[in-house]
């Protein structure tokens, strides 16, 4: 049996500006609207697909697991756009990265308040 997850809902209260917002801090590309969508493709096939509401938003969590090359380009993005960052998912390591397993890690805000997570290990893989 293959199981892919191919796409996401992101909801969010103006769906252009947070799909430029995760595109340029995680230097991709915003695809052309799809219905009520503004997609955001991931290179691992996924698709974050971002829809407007106007109810409250329940924070999400979207981690993203990048090259170490990748890291340091996307973290010099985050702190060139003012983004306060943290080091734990509770938000208690402000302007921190994490070293968890052997590699680097941090959250950091997006303009709806979903908990956004670059990693350079996966949980579980290397040393604490």
């Amino acid at each position: 049996m293959s199981v892919e997850l191919n796409h996401t809902i992101v909801a969010a209260h103006d769906k252009k500006a947070s799909a430029q917002f995760l595109a340029d801090i995680l230097g991709l590309q915003v695809s052309p609207q799809y219905g009520p969508f503004i997609p955001v493709p991931i290179p691992n096939g996924v698709t974050l697909d971002y829809m407007d509401t106007s109810a409250t938003i329940t924070p999400q969590h979207y981690a993203f697991l990048v090259s170490d090359e990748d890291f340091d380009k996307i973290f010099a993005r985050i702190r060139a756009a003012g983004l306060t960052y943290w080091a734990d998912p509770a938000h208690r390591r402000v302007n921190e990265i994490n070293t968890n397993d052997g590699g680097r890690g941090t959250y950091f805000d997006d303009p709806n308040g979903h908990n956004l997570e670059i990693l350079t290990r996966p949980y579980g893989s290397g040393d604490d």
